[in-house]
């Protein structure tokens, strides 16, 4: 419900038709995620799915897979998001897509892959992020590992997969070459943002484990406590920003310090200077400590929530936070969309359709008429 239907979103506010298929009745699960607008959908349904055109088909109906079957004649990639298996169970598997369109880019995410001992276990992202290493060293070390807040697996495995989909892409219409399967696993894309884990075990025999809101290594950079309550992130882990930051707290013997002057000096000394800056903190309300350190050119900042975001004056100049209506009137704010495009930038044309909005629409454009239409309806395949 998020990792395929987010790959899907991006190419769509970068101009792709992107034809969502969902199921008559109910339509996709994520409509009733979260928080619910009073007209029974949900508001993160309206933000992920922007720009997508719904069609409603009952895929258990091998009249629905037909129609399935031709729509993907004219499609330059498909996203799936099932467990292994269950498209060739229905006839839509690679080999017959393919033969359809040569040049199909098919790209499927798991929770697995396609291959290997645990295939067909049925995968999500909170599984995925304990496996590919991320939930061990998130959170406090005397407590249990910690979830990052939202679901971070589901949304690398969108990026991976995007990029593996264009990457074909351009492979079959720069090279005349046909079309792949790019075969995206949850877990394996938390793995491939893991930096040095592997590396650091290999050679060194070091298990990395959770470190609270510090950065295991370099020095110093964490989180610390303000006169007023709040929290303020620091990082002064470059041998020039720690002098900055060592003058700019009144601590100009740290930073004239020889065994300080590189980050394994620091390292070594990480917990002193840690008390030394979070006593600075405690005696001072964080705009006072935002202004003093950003005077001093050290990277700093508040621990931003909703609110704080969707009122910040740099978030609003880069039109990261867009202006829409529901379509009951009810105005919402939807994340804006990123990267940004100097030449060709995304946009977002419309919100996250009713289900089957445009089922009519899109069958028409592969020759289904309106007597077919309204046949199809009355079996239910629509």
């Amino acid at each position: 419900m998020i990792a395929g239907p987010y790959a899907a979103a991006l190419l769509g506010q970068f101009g792709a038709e992107v034809i969502k298929v969902e199921a008559p009745g109910e339509g996709d699960g994520l409509r009733k995620w979260r928080k619910i607008h009073t007209d029974g959908t949900s508001l993160w349904w309206r933000s992920q799915n922007r720009n997508k055109k719904s069609v409603s088909l009952d895929l258990r109906r091998e009249e629905a897979r037909e129609l399935v079957r031709k729509l993907v004649a004219t499609a330059d990639i498909v996203i799936e998001n099932f467990r292994p298996g269950t498209l060739e169970r229905w006839g839509l598997g690679w080999e017959v897509l393919s033969a359809i369109q040569p040049k199909l880019v098919l790209l499927r995410i798991s929770g697995y892959g396609q291959t290997g001992p645990y295939r067909d276990r049925p995968g999500f992202a909170a599984v995925a992020e304990c496996m590919g290493g991320l939930r061990h060293v998130t959170g406090f070390p005397d407590r249990p590992p910690v979830r990052a807040g939202i679901s971070l697996g589901d949304s690398l495995a969108s990026l991976y997969g995007t990029i593996g989909a264009l990457v074909a892409l351009h492979h079959v219409r720069t090279n005349g070459g046909r079309g792949q399967v790019v075969d995206m696993a949850l877990y394996e894309a938390v793995f491939g943002v893991m930096e040095s884990l592997v590396p650091e075990y290999g050679v060194c025999n070091y298990v990395r484990g959770r470190s609270g809101a510090s950065l295991p290594g370099i020095s110093p950079s964490n989180t610390y406590r303000c006169s007023d309550g709040s929290y303020v992130i620091i990082a002064g882990n470059s041998d020039a920003i720690f002098k900055r930051l060592m003058c700019a707290i009144g601590r100009q013997d740290l930073a004239d310090d020889a065994s300080l002057a590189h980050n394994d000096g620091r390292v070594r000394r990480n917990h002193e200077l840690d008390s030394v800056i979070s006593s600075w903190t405690e005696r001072n309300a964080l705009q006072q400590i935002l202004d003093i350190l950003q005077a001093a050119d050290v990277p700093c900042g508040r621990v931003y929530t909703a609110q704080d975001i969707c009122a910040d004056p740099h978030f609003l100049a880069r039109g990261m936070i867009e202006r829409h209506e529901l379509p009951d009137g009810t105005p919402i704010p939807l994340p804006g969309i990123v990267p940004k495009l100097s030449g060709t930038p995304g946009r977002s044309n419309w919100l996250g359709p009713d289900l089957g909005a445009h089922t009519k629409e899109v069958l028409a454009s592969i020759g289904v008429d309106d007597e077919a239409f309204e046949h199809l309806r009355r079996l239910g395949v629509i």
